[in-house]
């Protein structure tokens, strides 16, 4: 389960204010959990075509500018961390 993940391989609370992203071994999916104060949301969104350009040690934590550019492009745009 991603809570436990987020818990204790990440060592962090999966209820704290933050979205916890995964990619899967195959770069065509993602998933991405967040605690919303009643209960756990868990969104995925799967490529149809193509691969997400995931870096290979993204910065930890990375702004949100940088998961929407993800998340709408398939892209990891450097130029957004600042």
């Amino acid at each position: 389960m991603a809570s436990a993940l987020c818990r204790y391989q990440l060592k962090q609370d999966p209820r704290s204010n933050a979205i916890f992203v995964f990619i899967n071994r195959k770069r065509t999916m993602l998933r991405a959990l967040c605690y919303d104060g009643s209960g756990y949301w868990l969104m995925t969104k799967r490529l149809s075509k193509g691969k997400f350009q995931w870096p290979k040690s993204p910065p930890t934590p990375f702004p949100p500018q940088q998961l929407r550019q993800l998340l709408y492009s398939g892209e990891w745009k450097n130029s957004l961390i600042s």
